[in-house]
């Protein structure tokens, strides 16, 4: 993170978090995603895979979210 996303606290503005928070979402869907895929154990691969799809929901109320404050902000 380079030092133009923080403010004179050395606190990350609100669109840095945003951003950062559905990027951070967005690599765990894609784990549990490949994880779901790998593993032999159906117990264990169908909770991955829902779990993808939680993060998934989650990652686009983050994007909805960032998307909102950038237009406004902007």
């Amino acid at each position: 993170m380079g030092s133009n996303s923080l403010n004179r606290n050395n606190m990350m503005n609100t669109r840095d978090c945003l951003q950062r928070a559905w990027n951070n979402t967005m690599e765990l869907v894609r784990d549990f995603e490949m994880y779901s895929k790998n593993i032999n154990d159906k117990k264990v691969s169908g909770t991955f895979k829902k779990m993808a799809e939680e993060q998934g929901m989650m990652a686009h109320d983050l994007r909805e979210l960032f998307n909102q404050y950038d237009s406004q902000n902007n």
